[in-house]
């Protein structure tokens, strides 16, 4: 295929990805369902040339990204709190599935050695980033369970790609460590929390200098790369080095970077990590057909792997259901022995826990990975499959159901001491407290007497709206509404005034980015 077919391809994919995202959002599906499955559509159209997906090219592109989006949108705080219930999940969770997944397998396949049944166990075993966000941001969760499916989206990846790699050595030396495994996770893991902290470091300093928007966010960009490829350079876990860098960015964000420069940034990475996530699951749909294929055919594929393959789907949740209640059980004997803090998760947060871990991309890139000829390889590529497929069609498209049926409910313990009124009236009276200070020059004359009154006005109102939220939410909606038409009239006014000649581009543009920031003001104001 050569460059102009390559990229009339892409053009072709980014339209399917629009037009199924419309489908999704039509008929109330997961976007991550129908993606998965239009491509997997898509694959066996006539002409269409087969799909073989680079798999380290896959994850050099696609997983550093999409990993520091979600280190950026964390609650670093939260995650701080709950990250032994996240280690417990990324590093205990992971190593478990595996071990019971390998289990399965030899049994299924008694003929496969212990270390390719191990490999497959890695490959499937750590829940998907993306995937994850996939899934979640369709769903409203618990705080506690918000970060805790989060964090764990981000670290479990080190954890099955170590065991990955040391089961594939494995298969082919013959010989495995379990202390030298244990001793390269942390090796990879320590290792690539610190060549993170040296780019989120240079990272914040050099912002601070940079002064252009644009070079900015170029700049934050870039970020996600130069700490993924820089950890993988020097051998540790590029995985831990890109959320480490993440972590360290969004917690100075506020501070390094402009109003301008997140407004643009923001939506410059929306849009991105959004065409990034669809384009991981039509490719995962499109290397169907390459993996039948290879299998011999659909019809030899679910003859002879069909029931193999849901033997280790269902081994797959059971080894997640085990590990989650157990650790909950395990909770619940120390806290009534005085022995932890921790509030056990309960049946229903515990049952939504277990049922999120949903496979993707990582999976897929692994299975791809293997070297050809490695034993079991087909095998392995098409249970892997199965595995992102049942996962994403079945526990992508009922988790909403489970919530529902979960009736889960916010503990005190996990909400912030001040509400988002009262979070408003503190700043709006540190704002005026600056008023207050400014509004008089050096002999104590009175110079900006309307300022002073606005501001004491607002504070006024913010105070009295924290105190009396429910009674004023109706007022302030109808309030907004009438704030919105005021700017859509504003703007075909504005329009009209361009199109008559009456002014200029730069005034059209100039008024417009007023009108713009008042609507952007009040739909927040109203939400």
């Amino acid at each position: 295929m050569d460059g102009t077919h390559l990229f009339e391809l892409v053009i072709a994919m980014f339209l399917a990805i629009i037009a199924l995202n419309y489908a999704a959002h039509r008929f109330g599906l997961p976007p991550s369902v129908a993606l998965l499955t239009g491509g997997a559509t898509l694959a066996f159209l006539p002409g269409l040339p087969t799909i073989t997906v680079d798999p380290e090219l896959v994850l050099v592109i696609f997983l550093p990204p999409l990993l520091l989006d979600g280190a950026w949108a964390i609650a670093v705080a939260r995650l701080r709190r709950h990250m032994v219930g996240i280690a417990s999940l990324a590093v205990g969770a992971v190593f478990f599935t595996c071990a019971v997944v390998a289990v399965v397998t030899h049994f299924l396949f008694p003929s496969l050695p212990w270390a390719v049944c191990a490999a497959l166990g890695a490959i499937v075993s750590p829940p998907d980033a993306v995937s994850a966000r996939a899934v979640l941001e369709r769903v409203r969760l618990p705080r506690r369970l918000q970060i805790l499916l989060e964090g764990e989206s981000l670290l479990n990846d080190a954890s099955g790609l170590v065991l990955f790699r040391f089961a594939v050595a494995a298969a082919a030396t013959g010989t495995f460590s379990s202390v030298g495994a244990v001793g390269s996770f942390l090796l990879l893991a320590v290792g690539g929390a610190l060549v993170g902290v040296v780019v989120g470091t240079a990272w914040v300093k050099f912002v601070r200098h940079l002064g252009d928007e644009y070079l900015i966010i170029a700049a934050t960009t870039l970020l996600a790369w130069i700490s993924y490829l820089l950890g993988e350079q020097l051998h540790v876990s590029g995985v831990i080095a890109t959320v480490t860098t993440g972590l360290i960015a969004t917690w100075h964000q506020h501070t390094v970077l402009s109003a301008a420069t997140r407004m643009r940034g923001t939506s410059f990475w929306t849009v991105m990590v959004f065409l990034m996530e669809a384009a991981v699951f039509i490719l995962i749909g499109l290397s169907l057909r390459d993996v039948v294929e290879r299998g011999g055919g659909f019809g030899t594929v679910i003859a002879s792997m069909g029931l193999p393959a849901i033997a280790i789907l269902v081994a797959l949740v059971v080894a997640r259901f085990a590990w989650v209640f157990g650790s909950d059980l395990a909770i619940k004997v120390c806290k009534a022995l005085g022995l932890a803090r921790t509030r056990p998760l309960g049946v229903g947060a515990a049952t939504v826990l277990s049922w999120a871990g949903v496979r993707g991309v990582v999976t897929l890139a692994l299975a791809l990975s293997l070297p050809e000829g490695f034993p079991g390889r087909d095998l392995i590529l098409v249970m892997s499959f199965a595995v992102i497929l049942g996962t994403v069609l079945v526990q992508g498209t009922t988790l909403g159901r489970v919530i529902a049926w979960a009736k889960l409910t916010e503990p005190d313990s996990e909400r912030a001491r001040l509400t988002m009124s009262e979070a408003e009236a503190a700043m709006a009276k540190a704002q005026l407290t600056t008023i207050q200070r400014l509004a008089y020059d050096a002999e104590g004359k009175l110079i900006h007497p309307r300022l002073l009154e606005q501001y004491q006005r607002r504070a006024a109102a913010i105070v009295d709206y924290a105190a009396r939220t429910e009674h004023y939410v109706p007022v302030l909606h109808a309030h907004f509404d009438v704030v919105l038409e005021a700017v859509a009239s504003g703007r075909r006014e504005l329009i009209r005034l361009h199109r008559a000649g009456e002014i200029d581009d730069e005034t059209l543009q100039e008024l417009e980015r007023d009108l713009d920031l008042e609507e952007l003001s009040a739909i927040s104001a109203k939400a």
